[in-house]
């Protein structure tokens, strides 16, 4: 399949966005590409690197192999990914550390407004059945959001391990990589390798994302093909539910001293922002309100995006 400039720019970008949302702790890139119409294709493409395209080399059939994968759509958009995340690492991590709470309202408007609109337009034809299992996804991502996190010993087989876990998360709308890897415990270590420049650490968990993707791509991709409003309402579900992990007034419940002696919060629970001044510090209230106009104006932008041939 080929791709004019626009179109290439346009996938682009929206790999531009997934990596970006892929980068803070509650966004998922799945989000990204459910809102501006390119999940499926998303889906479809990555379910279909494997067995058949391979043989298919071996026989000297590239371009069958490269129509097989679709590939010119996941170049395009691998390397918006692949940009978004070596150019804005340090970005966001930076942002996390200094300005958390009008970051996490950014995303916090987007995702809502997202997850509004989604369902808005989806539930005609709705049975008692998809407003059930949209229901169980808004009570599974609330669930996952109150979970208390961990801390894995950091190696070869926990990096490989998390970068199965974080990628097959970064599929789902509302589940987010970046979230599971907070909870985890290996949120830190990963951004530290991105941004320290750790080859053997990122190439490790890059062969763990590798894996993880192309086997719940392909689930995803069953699920889909075989009962895809069914799907698409847990998913809907999901991508409600997570804005839990993403309000930005939270009351640490549970703290712990890591091995550099520093106190690292564990578990939180959401607050108004008044209790957050009381208890926590200061909620920078005007500035979350801007940011979060400004996730609420995005949706509108990326929803313009919809259209995407194929």
């Amino acid at each position: 399949m080929s791709l004019g400039r626009y179109h290439w720019l346009g996938l682009y970008l929206r790999g531009v966005a997934m990596g970006a949302a892929d980068l803070v702790p509650g966004v998922s890139g799945g989000t990204i590409a459910l809102i501006t119409g390119i999940y499926a294709r998303f889906i479809e493409a990555i379910a279909s690197v494997g067995i058949d395209a391979l043989r298919m080399v071996l026989a000297g059939k590239i371009k069958d192999a490269w129509a097989c994968v679709d590939g010119n759509f996941l170049v395009a958009v691998g390397a918006g990914i692949s940009s978004s995340v070596i150019a804005l690492a340090s970005i966001l991590n930076w942002l996390i550390l200094n300005y958390p709470l009008p970051l996490w309202s950014l995303f916090c408007g987007l995702v809502l407004a997202s997850a509004i609109h989604l369902f808005y337009h989806s539930r005609v034809g709705w049975t008692g059945r998809e407003y059930t299992l949209w229901l169980t996804g808004v009570g599974v991502a609330t669930l996952i959001g109150l979970t208390q996190a961990t801390q894995l010993q950091v190696g070869p087989a926990s990096v490989f391990f998390a970068g199965a876990v974080a990628v097959s998360a970064m599929l789902l709308p509302g589940v987010s990589g970046s979230f599971l890897l907070l909870i985890l415990g290996m949120y830190q270590p990963v951004i530290s390798a991105l941004v320290n420049l750790d080859f053997v650490t990122v190439g490790i968990f890059a062969l763990g994302c590798l894996c993880g993707l192309l086997a719940f791509s392909r689930l995803l991709k069953a699920l889909l093909a075989r009962a895809q409003r069914a799907t698409m309402a847990i998913l809907y579900g999901f991508l409600l539910g997570s804005v839990i992990m993403l309000w930005p007034w939270q009351q640490p419940v549970l703290s712990v001293i890591d091995r550099h002696g520093e106190n690292r919060v564990v578990q939180s629970v959401p607050v108004l922002p008044q209790t957050y001044q009381e208890l926590v510090g200061e909620p920078m209230l005007w500035l979350c309100l801007v940011t979060f106009t400004l996730g609420v104006g995005l949706v509108s932008l990326l929803s313009s995006f919809e259209s995407v041939e194929r």
